[in-house]
């Protein structure tokens, strides 16, 4: 998809469709306001005869309108006037993509960035409607072989700007890069296990080498990783015949700025080991690795819009399955930091690769450190689906993530990490204990990473939640995407 700014005003517009706002009571959007005067009062007719009522997210196609140069005008609902969510907004823009794409309509013109959405600006909507847009688009095909290519899709949308263009011309390229940084988690995410391996985890990162010249991929494999004393990481893939790797993606964009390091836990598939999880929905493990998608996702994006920044990407990726040499309950082993951990349930593993990931994190003099990760079914309990689990040990960097989370409707909500909760780890026979119990699932699992984050400033992400949806609408979300690239994009702008 193409997207572009326009100064063209909706009555004079030659795109395939010009797509103006309604809302409830039969009120218009200035731009449907004014296609309704030059039409001779033709849409405030169709709302008054009850034809779309202004809901959001309902859609009413036009075709061949007295006095507009378009041939369909999309009346798409927003709800209440002055009253528009966020998720109204998304609603309405999910619809507008769909209806456009089945209309026949290969390029639009969208005059929805000058509707009132509570403290977001017209960069913020232009930014969202590309992501939403992308989001509603995107299908996943790679390993299908009845798919046929679409007929006219929507290949083109342009935006109204009167004097703001730069600027909402930039906002479309941020949200761009972010909607594809977001598609590629995606797609990674929604691989099946037998495709998306290890192995294949550090091909993409290789080509995202090769794609962008800022950025730098190494790969270590099992040998490198046993030499640097990793074996916590190592003890999880002894029950796969997958070799595990630690892909670092090294983007430098800021010179010898001290660079921010994201970790993001690469579990390809999760069987739970010899602690197995249940057969029903035990498929959806392949998205373990989405917090490493998130990852790549972000890399791509930040290297497209070629932020001043320096970040690393690093990826401890493995598999978890059953096998005559997997972890047992009860085995113990040593970290790279050092410390033994007592094996009480081996489909606690994420935290086993995050912990060595996280003290080779150490190598790169970090800023701070944020690791994401599927970690805990306990945070879905807490959370559900909407906002994904903060916890950190450094407030102002909770803050920062916080408010990212807010800037782009892409939430967070934190949890505490009190020292109250570590001695649930504790262990008669090791350093430390890979669960905590019942009680606080979520917490004692970032308790136990926050043992390996002592020399740095660290947060963790736990996207459970919020990095996939299941049942009818099974698929990975791409999130945090956009949480991570805003808050990299509010890092830049605090320094300034």
């Amino acid at each position: 998809m193409q997207y572009f700014v326009t100064s063209n005003s909706p009555v004079a517009d030659n795109t395939d469709c010009v797509v103006v706002a309604v809302f409830e009571q039969g009120e218009l959007s200035p731009s449907a306001a004014i296609l309704n005067e030059k039409s001779n009062n033709h849409i405030q007719k169709i709302i008054d005869r009850g034809d779309i009522a202004g809901k959001a997210g309902q859609t009413l196609l036009l075709h061949d309108v007295d006095g507009i140069t378009s041939p369909r005008i999309l009346l798409v609902g927003c709800g209440k006037k002055d009253k528009t969510s966020e998720n109204d907004f998304n609603s309405a823009i999910t619809a507008i993509a769909k209806a456009l794409n089945d209309s026949g309509a290969s390029n639009a013109c969208s005059f929805l960035a000058e509707i009132s959405l509570s403290s977001r600006t017209k960069s913020w909507l232009v930014r969202q409607t590309v992501i939403t847009t992308e989001s509603a688009l995107y299908k996943y095909t790679q390993t299908k072989s009845d798919i046929k290519p679409q007929d006219k899709p929507l290949t083109r949308l342009s935006f109204f700007a009167a004097d703001d263009s730069e600027e909402i011309e930039l906002a479309a390229q941020t949200g761009k890069a972010i909607a594809t940084g977001m598609n590629l988690a995606r797609e990674l995410s929604n691989l099946p296990g037998n495709v998306c391996t290890p192995t294949y985890l550090a091909e993409q990162a290789s080509q995202l080498g090769k794609d962008f010249d800022s950025v730098t991929t190494t790969i270590l494999d099992e040998a490198e990783m046993e030499e640097l004393g990793m074996g916590s990481l190592l003890s999880v893939s002894r029950g796969s015949r997958q070799p595990a790797k630690l892909i670092t993606m090294n983007y430098q964009g800021a010179g010898d700025e001290r660079p921010v390091v994201l970790v993001g836990k690469g579990l390809t598939f999760d069987a739970g080991g010899i602690s197995l999880k249940p057969s029903q929905g035990m498929d959806e493990m392949k998205y373990d690795m989405c917090g490493s998608a998130s990852v790549f996702g972000t890399i791509s994006a930040i290297a497209e819009l070629k932020l001043p920044i320096n970040v690393v990407g690093v990826v401890p990726s493995s598999e978890n399955m059953p096998d005559g040499d997997a972890n047992k309950p009860g085995d113990i082993v040593t970290s790279m930091a050092g410390k033994t951990i007592e094996i009480l349930n081996t489909d606690a593993e994420g935290r086993l690769i995050l912990c060595d990931a996280l003290t080779y994190s150490e190598r790169f003099n970090p800023e701070v450190v944020i690791d994401i990760a599927t970690l805990t079914g306990a945070i879905i309990v807490a959370l559900g689906s909407q906002a994904t689990g903060l916890m950190a040990n450094d407030q102002d960097l909770a803050d920062s993530l916080i408010e990212a989370g807010n800037d782009s409707h892409d939430r967070t909500w934190q949890l505490p990490l009190w020292d109250d909760y570590q001695q649930q780890l504790d262990s008669n026979f090791a350093d430390i204990a890979n669960i905590g119990g019942k009680e606080a699932g979520s917490v004692t699992a970032a308790c136990f990473l926050s043992r390996f984050t002592e020399n740095f400033t660290w947060a963790h992400l736990d996207i459970a939640g919020t990095a996939w949806k299941s049942g009818k609408a099974k698929g990975a979300t791409g999130r945090p995407v956009p949480l991570l690239v805003q808050f990299l994009l509010n890092h830049i702008a605090d320094k300034k």
